[in-house]
């Protein structure tokens, strides 16, 4: 058994039984991802792929179960020559982060500023995507860390901690019919006018789409986007009346916009953090955790990693 052998297996599910796929990935031939396949099934004595020709199309029974052993393996391998890394180039090296949009545009810089401060021999590497393609980056070990508001919390291959909660606003152009302060901002209001926002599973929307019906409103949208830096470019053109994160709202970079309070209207989000189960994190790894969200320590983080999956955290 070798780790060629795993890896095969591993990329072979990962990239649904597509064995050229693997090949590529792998950066070998398509028949030698065949032959270490089945010299592991044949050290093991069983089949782990089930067959059509020569094509593979689906798991056996007992590959169900030597898939996550294998995972584990190839997690353990890794772990160990990142606890190699970390004594012999202490202070040096990579780490990546996944965040969704919101996060890396605004919740992100001051933390990467000063880590940076203080770890220059770090390289940061900062992939953005939706929060289910940041728990697959985490996954897949393609990242280390990851930042997100909804979906992290669900997947139990990772602990998902919690950083800071924060609440929505409403952005309008100068002059708009809803910053008069003799009426509150309701939900009736709100409903009267397009809305923009963010797309379903982005920055707390469930929120906002749970507000409107609880209410039994329907929310006229005309336009959604992962970015609130979009959303508050049509709102500026005057196709609507915007709903972001607070955070994304600055006075002074907004000038052509006005932000009204929302807090009453949403209910509260969580930005987690997360970390795959099992994953070896280098000193400088907990350093940047604690610099993002100052309660995590490294102290709670590890207690976090050794947790059982379904224990929830909160602050």
């Amino acid at each position: 058994m070798n780790f060629q052998q795993l890896r095969s297996v591993r990329e072979a599910v990962r990239q649904d039984f597509n064995l050229t796929a693997v090949a590529q990935v792998l950066n070998t031939s398509q028949p030698g991802v065949s032959r270490q396949i089945r010299e592991l099934e044949d050290e093991l004595g069983i089949e782990i792929f089930v067959r059509a020709g020569k094509r593979l199309t689906g798991l056996t029974p007992p590959g169900e179960t030597i898939v996550p052993i294998v995972e584990r393996l190839l997690l353990d391998a890794d772990n160990l020559r990142r606890a190699g890394n970390d004594y012999a180039a202490q202070g040096r090296g990579k780490l990546a982060i996944a965040a969704t949009h919101s996060q890396a545009r605004y919740a992100l810089p001051t933390a990467v500023r000063d880590f940076r401060g203080t770890h220059p021999d770090v390289v940061l590497h900062l992939h953005q995507g939706s929060p289910q393609q940041v728990a697959e980056m985490l996954l897949s070990g393609e990242a280390d860390i990851g930042i997100a508001t909804e979906a992290l919390s669900r997947y139990p291959e990772l602990v998902a901690l919690p950083c800071y909660r924060w609440t929505h606003s409403v952005v309008v152009p100068p002059g708009h019919p809803l910053l008069d302060d003799a009426q509150p901002l309701t939900l009736q209001r709100l409903a009267a006018y397009p809305l923009i926002t963010y797309d379903a599973g982005y920055t707390g929307r469930a929120h906002i789409d749970e507000a409107f019906r609880r209410q039994g409103l329907t929310a006229d949208l005309v336009l959604t986007a992962m970015d609130a830096d979009v959303i508050k470019t049509y709102v500026e053109l005057g196709l609507g009346v915007g709903i972001v994160a607070s955070i994304a709202y600055d006075e002074e970079r907004d000038r052509h916009l006005r932000a009204l309070d929302a807090r009453h209207l949403f209910a509260m989000n969580m930005t987690r953090l997360a970390i795959r189960r099992g994953a070896w994190l280098r000193a400088y790894a907990y350093d940047f955790i604690q610099t993002f969200a100052s309660p995590l320590t490294r102290g709670v983080v590890e207690k976090a990693l050794a947790s059982q999956p379904g224990e929830v955290f909160e602050i």
